[in-house]
């Protein structure tokens, strides 16, 4: 069956993020009394939600005696300060284009905290996206499937129609639990190596090659 709907995951496949997650852990870790942590650090903690990102990027993570007032304080800066360095990856944005004059339904789903997903959504994208999903209440993060299942509920699509798009073994780990083809991308915050012992459907090393997989309707 043709794929009708493409999801895509947010940081590192359709955004480039890092440079903004980055400087928000930093500022954290200023307000804490702790040295920054290096942009690699970062690239390899994201993926899994804030509080695997505080985890990860602080000392003792979750036993760090501040861990709540530290992961408040990064929400709050993050939100404040999206939109400074991230913009979509080259061609992300003509893909989008493409994709919809073929016919083809959009979403973003994302582990990133909602009210974050919606402003970059609408900032950077537009009307491209149908839906819009972030971490929220009474909606478990990925790689649960449940993101992915709301947004093809809200899209009125079954899950033969969709393909999912995502940069990371969380990604290519919620496609199987959504029982949806997953396509790697390369150009994100992971390595081929690693996305290759994942074994996902497709892996792609640019937007473009998502067009020879989604005709269109």
């Amino acid at each position: 069956m043709p794929y009708t709907t493409v999801i895509f995951d947010m940081d590192g496949t359709v955004l480039n993020t890092l440079d903004d997650l980055t400087d928000a852990v930093n500022a954290m870790r200023r307000r804490e009394g702790l040295t920054e942590l290096p942009l690699s650090h970062v690239r390899k903690s994201v993926g899994s939600g804030v509080a695997v990102l505080m985890e990860r990027t602080l000392p003792g993570g979750r036993a760090y005696p501040r861990f709540r007032e530290a992961t408040a304080f990064y929400r709050s800066y993050y939100e404040s300060h999206s939109l400074i360095k991230t913009s979509p990856y080259p061609g992300i944005l003509s893909l989008m284009e493409a994709l919809r004059r073929r016919g083809v339904t959009m979403a973003v789903v994302s582990n990133k905290q909602d009210a974050a997903v919606q402003e970059l959504s609408r900032h950077f994208f537009g009307d491209y996206m149908a839906v819009s999903l972030g971490e929220r209440e009474g909606l478990r993060r990925k790689p649960s499937p449940d993101m992915v299942n709301a947004a093809l509920s809200r899209l009125g699509r079954r899950r033969e129609e969709c393909l999912f798009v995502g940069d990371s073994d969380i990604d290519c780990a919620t496609a199987g639990n959504a029982e949806v083809d997953c396509a790697a991308v390369t150009w994100g915050f992971r390595d081929r190596a690693l996305l290759e012992t994942l074994a996902p459907k497709y892996i792609i090393d640019s937007p473009e090659e998502l067009l020879t997989l989604v005709p269109g309707r």
